[in-house]
């Protein structure tokens, strides 16, 4: 089993959206059982709140089920616990980094480093922007989930 945590800054947005998108992806594909995802936060802000209702619209309109998801914050046995950890930005990598131990930050990258089509580095946050911003944050995780199940079928 490989178990994969996308990371974001309070659990709302982001990184539920990539979650959301990956379990769709990893259903469709037949990996339930091989590919295990999850979501946090690196700050606790919403803590047990569900995903911003923009984000879960946005998702609905795609065919992805953000409802069941809850915020959590990054905890230091998380490091642990996940094969991978996908920052969303340079900034949730760094906090990364910072809190690891360092015999897992092998783990710790950005989440876009498996983007194939979008050549952005990072998941901008759409949570002060419009609609578009949350369009744009489901394409860039589309395209990244892709990649991340392409690597991971390629390493079993």
């Amino acid at each position: 089993m490989t178990r994969i945590l996308f990371v974001c800054t309070g659990n709302i947005c982001r990184s539920p959206t990539a979650e959301g998108v990956a379990r769709h992806a990893i259903r469709v594909a037949g990996l339930e059982g091989v590919i295990e995802v999850e979501s946090a936060g690196t700050h606790g802000y919403h803590v047990g709140e569900a995903p911003d209702p923009r984000s879960r619209k946005a998702a609905e309109k795609r065919g992805y089920d953000l409802s069941m998801l809850r915020a959590r914050k990054l905890e230091r046995a998380d490091f642990e616990a996940f094969d991978l950890l996908l920052a969303m930005d340079a900034g949730h990598l760094e906090i990364m980094v910072r809190n690891c131990p360092e015999e897992h930050r092998g783990k710790v990258r950005l989440f876009m480093s498996y983007a194939r089509r979008f050549k952005a580095d990072e998941v901008p946050d759409p949570y002060y922007g419009g609609d578009r911003g949350f369009d744009l944050v489901l394409d860039y995780c589309e395209d990244a989930v892709g990649g991340l199940l392409d690597a991971v079928r390629s390493l079993r």
